[in-house]
């Protein structure tokens, strides 16, 4: 198994809603997301929770995915077509 590649120029901290509910607010370097991007300048991404909130209250943290189904070279190849999404349902 290959060793995580972190996104390290990045911050990502969640907000909680008295109702339950809950947004990540985040922000990404684009110059190190441009650098881990495939060929069609796409990148997937895990966001996981920390343990422990850092001391700037960063709740989450993202590393590269780079599974891929067995067998095949295809990937999670994301919609354009936004009529397609979810929300439209």
């Amino acid at each position: 198994m290959a060793d995580k590649i972190y996104i390290n120029k990045c911050w990502i901290r969640e907000k909680k809603f008295d109702n339950g509910g809950s947004v990540l607010n985040c922000g990404f370097n684009v110059d190190e997301l441009k650098e881990h991007a495939d060929e069609n300048g796409w990148i997937n991404m895990t966001i996981a929770e920390r343990r422990e909130p850092s001391e700037k209250g960063y709740t989450h943290y993202a590393y590269k995915d780079d599974w891929k189904p067995k067998g095949s070279d295809e990937t999670n190849v994301p919609v354009d077509d936004e009529e397609n999404f979810p929300w439209d349902e």
